[in-house]
């Protein structure tokens, strides 16, 4: 017990020997697919190394589904954005579609507002939208979600607030 309180890499070895092989079945009986639960079970033990605090986990299958659960809920999310960004792409006429690179790089540029976003309330995160993609006034958010323009500069504020904080 000594020699995983004082060496994080054996601690963290030893979760991963013991409790790898549970949190892959566990979330591909969750997923059902073998091949996302097993990225999702990688990336799981991957926070942990980050985290830098296997020596200290008491419960580890607990910590390890909580924190794969929350892998799932981002993957989940980033499975219904890319859907309907395929969607959206699919509407365009062919002479209209963006190059595979293209394509590529705007998916990457909505995953990263995606993420930009995330922890915003819906009403919040919508107005936002509003503004930026469709480039609605505040009068015109107001107007369209029934809120008052005062509730439409709160939620921008919140929004570009949010922002801020989330950039690197």
């Amino acid at each position: 017990m000594s020699a995983t309180v004082l060496d994080p890499q054996h601690a963290l070895r030893d979760l991963y020997s013991e409790h790898h092989g549970w949190l892959h079945g566990w979330l591909r009986r969750r997923l059902g697919n073998a091949c996302d639960a097993a990225d999702l079970a990688q990336d799981t033990f991957v926070r942990v190394l980050r985290a830098r605090n296997a020596s200290e986990i008491r419960e580890p299958r607990d910590y390890l589904a909580t924190v794969a659960r929350g892998l799932m809920v981002d993957h989940f999310r980033r499975r219904a954005l890319e859907q309907a960004y395929l969607e959206a792409l699919a509407s365009l006429p062919e002479d209209e579609q963006p190059s595979p690179e293209t394509q590529a790089l705007l998916f990457e540029a909505l995953m990263e507002i995606d993420r930009l976003l995330d922890g915003l309330g819906a009403k919040v995160k919508r107005s936002f939208l509003l503004a930026q993609v469709e480039g609605l006034t505040y009068a015109e958010i107001a107007e369209r979600q029934g809120i008052s323009l005062r509730t439409v500069n709160n939620h921008m504020a919140k929004a570009m607030e949010h922002c801020c904080l989330m950039l690197p």
